[in-house]
């Protein structure tokens, strides 16, 4: 049974600097608390999110009882992440289309939407952003920070940005930096987006439309990315839609599959905003602390204090176990305190989101450590 959850916002004057050299103020972020902070605040957990997802971790909303967070099957009271334990903290990036400021908001400097204009954000830019939401909660001190994909980069980025700040960093189904593939994909999902002809430049907020066309196409290359080999054709196979004939046409769906991928593109469609996704996907591309290192990760990795738990899965192809295991191997080699769990899951990289209970334990047993420290 899921528990009620509250959406608040948090607003700030002050201008944050960014990485790109550019700045913002007068910008909100949209974040959610679940439990309750101790009298030392040490028990606080930061949440970071992936790229579609926000700060809307766990719970459901009163007014919404299948408003279920999406990470509500691990976060929660009794779960592996016990909000009767942990205070736990969700935050919506800088940029993204569900509550905090992004490009769909009004720019204060010109009383119109931002759109196109709105400034290039980094991991690095969120973590501060995060990071002075965390100063108005009088939370010095983060028991851990925890987040799978684009979340575990943040997590990771915490860990290196603000090392006397975490305790913990949990880094699951993640990487040091993004492949020229991954670069690949997402550069074929903004093209998409861009060349559709409602897109007008990224300033469709003007003319009354939204670029739906190039979010389906997008969403649809993501999601394929997303599945294990394994999982796409145990689901869905070569199974045709409506019957055993063939249509011979070159336009009309046929497999079940496309009809699959094609609903996903819909729903996406309208609720995710084209701006937003172009922002995230570069900061994906851009992620990658060794490059102020010549490239040398164990270097980059050398200022961090924490204890970390990383976690991969085999099927995994996007952020393959290779990608975790280097992680792991610069932090040994700067003798930090690490705990690896490789699992044999079959469902590519959304198994951080599903219930093996292989995963669960690991990241049961953790928190079970972590509480333990702080008891």
């Amino acid at each position: 049974m899921s528990f009620i959850a509250t959406p608040l916002s948090m607003h700030f004057e002050e201008p944050l600097p960014l990485q790109g050299g550019a700045s913002i103020h007068h910008y909100d972020l949209a974040y959610e608390t679940y439990g309750e902070l101790n009298a030392d605040g040490s028990n606080a957990v930061l949440v970071c999110h992936a790229l579609n997802a926000s700060h809307h971790v766990a719970g459901v909303y009163a007014d919404q009882p299948k408003s279920e967070g999406w990470w509500d099957n691990m976060i929660g009271p009794g779960k592996a992440v016990d909000t009767n334990r942990f205070f736990v903290i969700g935050i919506n990036n800088l940029g993204s289309c569900f509550g905090s400021t992004g490009p769909m908001h009004q720019n204060p400097d010109t009383g119109r939407v931002y759109g196109a204009d709105f400034p290039v954000v980094t991991v690095e830019d969120w973590v501060d952003a995060q990071a002075r939401l965390l100063d108005r909660l009088g939370i010095a001190r983060l028991a851990a920070v925890l987040g799978g994909s684009l979340g575990g980069m943040q997590a990771l980025c915490w860990s290196l940005r603000y090392p006397e700040r975490v305790a913990h960093a949990v880094v699951v189904a993640s990487a040091p930096n993004l492949n020229a593939e991954n670069i690949a994909f997402n550069e074929v999902a903004r093209r998409a987006i861009v060349t559709d002809p409602d897109f007008h430049g990224g300033n469709f907020y003007d003319h009354g439309v939204v670029p739906r066309r190039g979010l389906r196409i997008a969403r649809m290359i993501g999601h394929i990315t997303y599945l294990s080999d394994d999982v796409m054709n145990q689901k869905f196979g070569r199974q045709l839609r409506g019957g055993l004939d063939l249509k011979y046409s070159t336009q009309d769906i046929e497999f079940e599959i496309e009809s699959y991928l094609r609903y996903q593109g819909d729903k996406f469609s309208d609720y995710f905003d084209a701006n937003t996704y172009l922002l995230i996907t570069r900061a994906l591309d851009y992620f990658d602390p060794a490059r102020a290192h010549a490239g040398n990760l164990t270097q980059a990795l050398a200022a961090s204090q924490a204890k970390y738990l990383l976690v991969s899965f085999t099927t995994d192809w996007r952020f393959a176990p290779a990608r975790s295991r280097e992680i792991v191997k610069s932090l040994l080699e700067n003798r930090r305190r690490v705990s690896y769990a490789e699992i044999d899951a079959p469902h590519g990289h959304d198994a951080f989101l599903l219930d093996d209970p292989r995963y669960l334990g690991v990241m049961r047993s953790y928190f079970d450590s972590i509480a333990k420290d702080i008891a």
